[in-house]
């Protein structure tokens, strides 16, 4: 009996092109920073099919196996929080009002929209390169500001991504100086699609 081949599709690169003139947050930012991206795409793929190649020729189990799955959340991750990242932007952003789905979400956990945005600006502001992520509980529905380390690292199981910014370096470094990062935070908010964000809301 022959072995059937595992089957699996490539990961496609997404278009964020359209994504020009944001904010404070240059052109020459954007071209580099979606090179990035570009490259978790490749990578992402590059290691499926060598999991794949390994797992048919009976390599699993072997330390080089093991490394490569570990590799795998990195380059994962990596691919698709840039992805929200970029999905939650346009140029010249737009207004979160209290009233709306999410405002009002947000103001059930935090006692207003200011003193949520003062949260996860100082989240994004912390030492170390990382992420700062808004995410809900899919079962509580509650909403919580937290750090992500390294794209795999601080993950919630479960949680659902509702706003994503990234504060590595290299999201900003062209724009403004490392001890600069909170003014990168701000040009983030100016660019921010609400109705993006509002629409990955569970429930």
């Amino acid at each position: 009996m022959l072995q059937q081949k595992i089957q699996w599709k490539p990961y496609a690169e997404m278009d964020f092109k359209h994504l020009k003139g944001l904010t404070g947050i240059s052109d020459k930012t954007l071209e580099i920073h979606l090179g990035l991206y570009s490259g978790y795409v490749k990578n992402t793929n590059l290691l499926n099919e060598k999991i794949i190649e390994m797992t048919e020729t009976g390599k699993t189990g072997t330390p080089e196996y093991s490394e490569i799955k570990r590799r795998y959340g990195f380059e994962y991750n990596g691919m698709r929080l840039h992805e929200y990242y970029f999905g939650n932007l346009k140029a010249g952003g737009s207004d979160l009002k209290e009233s709306s789905k999410l405002g009002k979400h947000i103001v059930q956990t935090y006692s207003g929209l200011d003193v949520w945005r003062n949260d996860f600006a100082k989240v994004g502001a912390m030492r170390g390169v990382g992420w700062a992520i808004l995410f809900q509980d899919p079962i509580t529905k509650v909403l919580s500001n937290h750090w992500i380390t390294l794209h795999e690292e601080g993950n919630i199981a479960g949680f659902v991504p509702i706003l994503v910014m990234d504060v590595w370096e290299h999201a900003f470094l062209l724009d403004y100086k490392p001890a600069e990062r909170p003014k990168y935070i701000e040009a983030f908010f100016s660019n921010v699609d609400w109705a993006a964000v509002e629409s990955r809301l569970v429930g």
